[in-house]
């Protein structure tokens, strides 16, 4: 059986870079040359310059999709973004992808900034830009902030997918309802099943269906030929993160957040080996780790569940752009003749 549009998978890395745009975007050419579907870069108030690498990233690469993973809709425009997302998607020959946020209220706090909540803000920018992409004003339309007036229209507009950055159950239904898309950050990696119900809840109330989105589970992966050494690395982002985790998620999840307490608290009291040393199996299953085998076996788990779109995102492993070949060599093919042999 010969896969068709709606039934491929697709393979995505969010990458980012501590060097600067030219070194990202030599990492996203090398994501494309390894058999990458997309690739995302973050752009988050006070962290990298998205919004250059992506042009940078647009003029490096031939092939692979890229998108802003994500951009916020306070310090930019809703105008500003329709007009920075036409202009890659003309520079690009059609491959951006468009993600949108809600952002950091810590980072708004930063810059003096007070928006509204972050499921209005963000419904507010999609409907406005929505509307901006398609030649017409968004003044009048249900869901829009006020102010916007009938000449409000883009003199150079590029039709562009829109994909959200959504985690609570409000901004996967405001997702299923509107969006293109839909970037969740799955930890742990089951936490795909929920989701795909919560936004199909959303795309139902709109008349839509699941079928007219592109959900990527968004997962932690370390992967290495040393099986060891990629548990290590998804291990140490653990502990990294491990007073960030929401507790009721945790729960939700059948984690136990005094695992993580634990954790955390030998993270403050400056033992990050003793840290790293305490995350436990259970922990580990707030991503998906080891060698190419065992990412071939978890991932396998979720496509079978009706994921369609896997984003591998960091830890990555020891050398980020080694893990990108590995996958690129070893998972991406064995994980694409499983769905075509099984007709998934």
């Amino acid at each position: 059986m010969t896969e068709t549009a709606e039934n491929a998978l697709t393979f995505s890395a969010r990458i980012g870079s501590h060097i600067g745009v030219r070194d990202l975007a030599a990492k996203a050419r090398f994501v494309e040359d390894s058999g990458f579907d997309q690739v995302w870069v973050g752009n988050d108030l006070f962290g990298e310059p998205g919004l250059v690498s992506l042009a940078a990233i647009a003029m490096s690469t031939d092939r692979i999709k890229f998108g802003s993973g994500v951009i916020d809709p306070v310090s930019l425009h809703p105008v500003q973004i329709a007009m920075f997302a036409s202009g890659l998607q003309e520079l690009s020959g059609d491959r951006f992808l468009l993600g949108l946020g809600a952002g950091s209220d810590v980072f708004y706090s930063w810059a003096g900034l007070t928006p509204p909540p972050p499921v209005t803000r963000t419904r507010q920018a999609v409907l406005a830009i929505q509307e901006l992409l398609a030649g017409r004003s968004p003044a009048g339309v249900a869901g829009v902030a006020e102010g916007w007036l009938p000449q409000a229209k883009l003199r150079f507009l590029r039709p562009t997918p829109i994909y959200i950055g959504a985690m609570g159950p409000k901004m996967l239904e405001l997702t299923g309802k509107y969006a293109d898309g839909a970037l969740p950050l799955c930890l742990p990696p089951r936490h795909i099943t929920g989701v795909i119900e919560q936004i199909g809840a959303g795309a139902a109330k709109a008349g839509r269906t699941l079928d007219e989105l592109d959900i990527a589970a968004c997962i932690w992966c370390s992967i290495s030929d040393d099986r060891d050494e990629a548990r290590w690395y998804l291990a140490r982002h653990i502990a990294l993160y491990s007073g960030s985790l929401s507790t009721a998620a945790l729960v939700a999840n059948g984690l136990d957040p005094e695992e993580f307490a634990r954790t955390q608290a030998l993270m403050l009291d400056d033992r990050e080996d003793d840290a790293i040393a305490s995350v436990t199996d259970s922990m580990l299953e707030l991503g998906i780790a080891g060698g190419p085998n065992d990412v071939i076996e978890q991932c396998s788990a979720l496509i079978e569940a009706g994921v369609k779109h896997v984003s591998f995102g960091p830890p990555m492993g020891p050398d980020t752009m080694a893990s990108v070949r590995i996958l690129g060599e070893k998972v991406f093919p064995a994980l694409r003749e499983q769905h075509h042999t099984k007709g998934i």
